[in-house]
């Protein structure tokens, strides 16, 4: 591959519904997507999973396209790249900035997985025909509110219900979940709003035979966490603590998680989380893939990582019209009785709608 052209668009999409999480509330999402072209006039797509501000991660979308445009791009355009592993080294220099990378390396996989007639989940090594989904759910204005949610998504098939939580609302919240719906797969997602001096407090969720429990405690931190597992009886899942194979091994090593949740961004791309798939295989510990409300680009990347044969629980990947009145893929993803079928279609498995990407810009650039 030669890449002679890459454009970022910056898009605004409004969201179905607010998304609250114990960092803030989302009305609308703003994407940075990246178009790359080879010089065979194949396109490969990317997206950053980047927010607008720094409430997940220390990036922004504003970050993403500096660190693109300045440093990651340049080091891209007009090289010859054989295989998209290759990213990965030539990014190593650039320090962090790992949604930054993720959008580029993404574009480049896709290109590479249509050049090999194959799909990008082939390409990456997975082998499912479908994958399980679950849907993450935000905090509502009342526990009725998201009884009744939960309620609907149970009856529409999904295996998994990942529940926002935050000091104040946890406790009673899950137990009412779980009085409610005795044999619904539930986790608890702290993002990080807890410290160990709330031990006791998550150490009450044990009574609701949850799946896991999702960072509770530090974006950085695996030391505490390992504290906290010995604990509670609750599997741990860390989510912002682990950025590499590297943060994996070490939270693995020392006991700080049984569960590791990947995001391609969060780790700088397919190849990264791929290595840390393999890691976690080889030590008998479950991931799965966490979603970060992305348009149907990002969303289809998190498919193509899920036939991965490790990602043996549920992911957040629902469906697109679980957030967008329209995405900007044809077909949307569709999730059905819990599971979205793996496209075999060569690249992302999805084509892109120029148009609605068009329709949803606010800026954009092409660098050549």
């Amino acid at each position: 591959m030669k890449i002679t052209e890459i454009t970022i668009r910056h898009l605004k999409m409004k969201l179905k519904a607010p998304f609250t999480t114990s960092f803030g509330t989302f009305d609308d999402r703003d994407f940075l997507v990246l178009e790359a072209k080879d010089a065979s006039g194949t396109i490969g797509w990317g997206e950053s999973v980047a927010f607008h501000s720094p409430w997940y991660n220390e990036e922004t979308l504003q970050t993403n396209w500096h660190m693109l445009e300045d440093f990651l791009i340049p080091l891209i355009l007009h090289k010859e790249i054989k295989h998209p592993d290759e990213v990965n080294e030539l990014f190593k220099p650039i320090r962090k900035n790992n949604m930054a990378k993720s959008t580029l390396e993404g574009a480049i996989w896709d290109i590479y997985a249509q050049q090999t007639n194959q799909s990008l989940a082939a390409a990456l090594g997975g082998n499912k025909d479908k994958i399980e989904v679950g849907i993450s759910i935000g905090i509502q204005q009342s526990i009725e509110d998201l009884v009744g949610l939960v309620d609907g998504y149970v009856k529409e098939g999904y295996k998994r219900m990942k529940i926002k939580i935050k000091p104040g609302w946890d406790v009673d919240v899950m137990r009412t979940l779980r009085e409610t719906f005795p044999d619904v797969a539930f986790m608890a997602d702290a993002n990080s709003a807890y410290s160990l001096a709330d031990a006791d407090t998550l150490k009450q969720l044990d009574a609701f035979n949850l799946t896991m429990i999702e960072q509770p405690l530090a974006s950085d931190d695996i030391i505490d966490h390992a504290k906290l597992q010995e604990l509670i009886n609750t599997p741990i899942c860390l989510d912002e603590s682990i950025h590499s194979l590297e943060d994996a091994r070490k939270a693995v090593e020392l006991g700080s998680t049984r569960i590791i949740n990947i995001k391609i961004g969060r780790v700088g791309g397919l190849t990264e989380a791929k290595k840390i798939h393999d890691y976690c295989e080889s030590n008998n510990i479950p991931v799965w893939c966490g979603g970060m409300l992305e348009s149907g680009i990002g969303r289809a990347h998190n498919v193509a990582l899920t036939t991965l044969a490790n990602f043996i629980l549920p992911g957040d990947t629902a469906g697109s019209n679980r957030y967008w009145e329209k995405d900007v893929i044809e077909p949307e993803v569709v999730a059905q009785d819990g599971y979205i079928q793996v496209s075999q279609k060569a690249g992302i498995g999805f084509d892109v709608n120029v148009d609605t990407i068009n329709s949803f810009t606010v800026a954009h650039k092409t660098y050549k």
